[in-house]
């Protein structure tokens, strides 16, 4: 398989398989648990059909929105995703300059493995910050002032990961940063010899985010013992909204999942939510996003801007969700999968492809712009 004959989510995935080494695979393939949230992200959208109308006039089709005070070209962003450059070489430089060239947001991950500070300076695609709460407040201060300084724009931080999933695919092949592969995983990336050429002829693996805070080299400070020991299972409302005040920007979290916590965003200055579940990999048995998508617009959509992701594969699941009133859709493994199978060439067309999909299927809702799609365009089963 070729990059030209994929055609959809699952043909980067093949392609993905087909390059990765399968613990770097399953790394992003994988969700918490039995994997059941995972599934259901994208299953329920098909709970839902949409309802189109005819004979409207959508010669031009305007699929831009404003999201926390930035146009985007596409109602679709990629969302901060960590360790880009294990799955290809290029990693947040290809899909900065994807996203760039697409018009629309670009998350970086605390977890990155290329600077805010590159990233900012090459490409003009408005970057989001994505970050997590450490036990560690000068730490939490001076990630923000860095932040401030890279001159960007969105904050966002993670608040459904205040410890790390049970991501038991990872378990078994013993993946984790820095290795620490169980003879099986190093079989698997001794048989994709290619992808490990590119790792050692690049520059050396790094986080640079927290490269002054986590020893790459192993012991309590690797990955995994990040996510256990340096991220604060105490964090409250009263502490983000701490950091809200000294932001003093536009602020988001991800990993909002019901009313009330939606509510407290808006009470405590937030100018942004993302409904999300941390894509199937955190909470295993909880609500697919989609599925809790419009109680949460309905209570506080006229308040803040609504964001949403997990599960996204197809253009038609944006415009359901777009129709809920989610102000845009985040994808993450279309993107990554896309990234693996050819770097930024790969992320370019997982952008295209979608892109595409969202006009013709405006076009055959009869809607000329995102505003025209509301709940009427929905029935639920």
């Amino acid at each position: 398989m070729r990059l030209n004959q994929c055609h959809n989510f699952q043909d980067f995935r093949k392609l993905a398989k087909k390059r990765l080494p399968s613990p770097i695979f399953d790394y992003i393939d994988g969700g918490a648990d039995d994997e059941v949230t995972m599934r259901r992200n994208s299953e329920a959208f098909n709970q839902c059909d949409l309802v189109p109308s005819v004979l409207t006039g959508v010669q031009n089709i305007d699929m831009s929105v404003e999201v926390m005070g930035t146009k985007l070209a596409m109602p679709v962003y990629c969302s901060p995703t960590a360790l880009q450059r294990l799955f290809h070489h290029q990693g947040e430089r290809a899909v900065a300059a994807a996203a760039d060239k697409f018009g629309t947001l670009f998350g970086v991950s605390s977890l990155g493995t290329v600077s805010m500070e590159e990233i900012a300076k090459n490409f003009n695609a408005p970057q989001i910050y994505q970050f997590y709460f450490h036990k560690d407040r000068g730490l939490n201060r001076a990630m923000m002032e860095r932040a401030k300084q890279a001159n960007i724009k969105i904050m966002m931080l993670t608040v459904d990961s205040i410890t790390g999933g049970n991501r038991e695919r990872d378990l078994r092949t013993g993946f984790s940063i820095p290795f620490k592969l169980n003879l099986k995983g190093l079989w698997e990336f001794a048989s994709k010899p290619l992808w490990g050429i590119n790792y050692v002829t690049h520059e050396k693996f790094s986080l640079p985010q927290l490269e002054a805070h986590i020893d790459m080299k192993g012991g309590a400070s690797s990955i995994g013992g990040y996510f256990t020991e340096m991220l604060d299972p105490s964090m409250n409302w009263q502490d983000v909204a701490e950091m809200v005040k000294f932001w003093g920007g536009e602020f988001c979290l991800k990993g909002i999942m019901n009313v009330e916590d939606a509510r407290k965003a808006v009470a405590i200055g937030c100018t942004g939510i993302v409904v999300s579940n941390h894509g199937g990999r955190q909470l295993d048995g909880s609500r697919s996003s989609f599925d809790h998508l419009a109680e949460i617009v309905d209570a506080v959509g006229d308040k803040i801007d609504v964001l949403f992701d997990s599960g996204v594969q197809r253009g038609t699941h944006v415009l359901k969700a777009l129709s809920l009133g989610a102000k845009a859709v985040g994808i993450g493994r279309m993107y990554l999968y896309g990234l693996a199978a050819a770097g930024q060439p790969g992320v370019e067309r997982a952008l295209s492809l979608m892109r595409a999909e969202i006009e013709r299927d405006m076009r055959l809702m009869g809607c000329k712009n995102i505003q025209q799609l509301s709940s009427n365009n929905l029935r639920f089963r």
